[in-house]
């Protein structure tokens, strides 16, 4: 069957999405959004359109519409990079061209997971999740956990509209006086939701882990990859994402339990298509909790095609030919790294984990998400190279910690 995919957004994550399909299928990729991003700027496996109609819930569907028209496909199968554009899809589903194809859940299962707020108060008896307040602006905020705590924005999507000095994705009170002054900052932006002021879970990065699910269109979940995180983005307006993951390891012993009771939970909410899961390990009570689930690949999900499982291919043979696969957890030891070795080797807390990257190294089983060797024009050589330099400007830098 004739098929094409197109890629929304312009980030990290569009871009080895793209690199998925060019690897599967020795393809370009189509790569929509709102704006464009040098992650995709200067590649020979994109084919680029941007046009800021893209973010517009009201001209959504007849922008996509229009501009699948000259596709010739019998199936156009569809892939969000972020929140936004996966809850624009499956709100305008029955407004698109009847040969477009993804698989996402429906609007209301989607904002329990998008919406923080709803998140925690869908699933706050599973078990899974640290203590949390949501907190709506409205008098004092009250909480039955002590300081230090989280504070993040319950509504992504408006979020990462606006801009704002001292703007962080997340952020970190140790006291009362400074919780205040958080939520000050917060209230006196252009943000008008509520926020979460969660339990801080102690413990270095390398307490934190990524997991990574594909449910197909039938709600069967066909693969899990659980990995230990080593460091996290220490940028303010990245901390949460993982820098450096080590996948199917973990220093305290890899237990396949461990992930598998997320598939159940995912499973058992009637979940589709991809989900990344944020998770960090509680030494209090050595319980693994999800801090939040995204909707959709994370960021770092790459290492799962780099273990043999690509991504792309399981959205083309689920929705285009109708294959079901039979569930595999993901357990091949590779490290994945956006940063330079330098900066694992310096700012790497957790000495049994930098052992392991380095012995990853050795055995030439460490992969960059947006460093493909067939996708090497001199201009994206030029940015990956400051891309990397910049980094140990930002970890010399940072104020984040632990």
């Amino acid at each position: 069957m004739k098929f094409e995919v197109i890629i929304f957004g312009s980030d990290a994550n569009a871009y080895y999405l793209a690199r998925c399909f060019h690897e599967a299928y020795n393809r370009k990729a189509r790569v929509i959004g709102a704006h464009s991003m040098s992650f995709v700027n200067h590649s020979k496996i994109v084919s680029s359109v941007f046009d800021l109609a893209l973010w517009s819930p009201r001209h959504f569907a007849e922008w996509v519409n229009n501009y699948v028209i000259e596709i010739d496909a019998e199936k156009i199968v569809c892939i969000s990079s972020n929140e936004t554009y996966a809850r624009l899809l499956v709100t305008n589903r029955d407004k698109l061209d009847s040969r477009i194809v993804f698989n996402y859940v429906e609007p209301a299962l989607l904002d329990t997971l998008i919406m923080k707020d709803k998140f925690y108060d869908t699933y706050k008896n599973s078990g899974f999740l640290p203590k949390t307040c949501v907190y709506r602006f409205d008098g004092e905020p009250e909480f039955d956990f002590g300081f230090p705590v989280v504070v993040k924005p319950a509504d992504v999507i408006s979020y990462g509209k606006i801009s704002f000095e001292g703007k962080k994705k997340i952020y970190k009170a140790e006291d009362g006086a400074e919780l205040t002054e958080i939520l000050n900052l917060l209230k006196n932006s252009s943000y008008d939701d509520s926020v979460i002021i969660q339990e801080y879970i102690p413990g270095d990065d390398s307490a934190l882990y990524d997991g990574v699910i594909y449910c197909n269109s039938r709600g069967k979940a066909e693969l899990f990859a659980f990995a230990q995180i080593g460091l996290q983005e220490h940028e303010a307006s990245m901390i949460g994402n993982a820098a450096c993951l080590i996948n199917g390891f973990s220093t305290m012993g890899y237990d396949e339990k461990i992930p598998l009771q997320f598939k159940d939970f995912m499973e058992s909410i009637d979940f589709r298509g991809f989900a990344e899961l944020d998770i960090k390990y509680d030494s209090r009570d050595g319980k693994y909790k999800i801090m939040e689930i995204n909707a959709r690949q994370g960021r770092s999900s790459y290492y799962v095609a780099a273990a043999g499982y690509n991504l792309v291919e399981y959205l083309v043979d689920d929705l285009v030919y109708g294959k079901e696969k039979d569930f595999v957890l993901v357990k091949d030891e590779l490290l994945l790294t956006y940063v330079p070795k330098g900066i694992i080797k310096k700012y790497v807390v957790n000495e049994d984990f930098k052992r392991k990257a380095m012995e990853l190294y050795r055995e030439k089983k460490v992969y960059n998400p947006i460093i493909y060797k067939k996708d090497m024009p001199l201009k994206r050589i030029l940015f990956l190279a400051r891309k990397q330099l910049r980094y140990y400007n930002a970890f010399k830098n940072s104020s984040w910690k632990y």
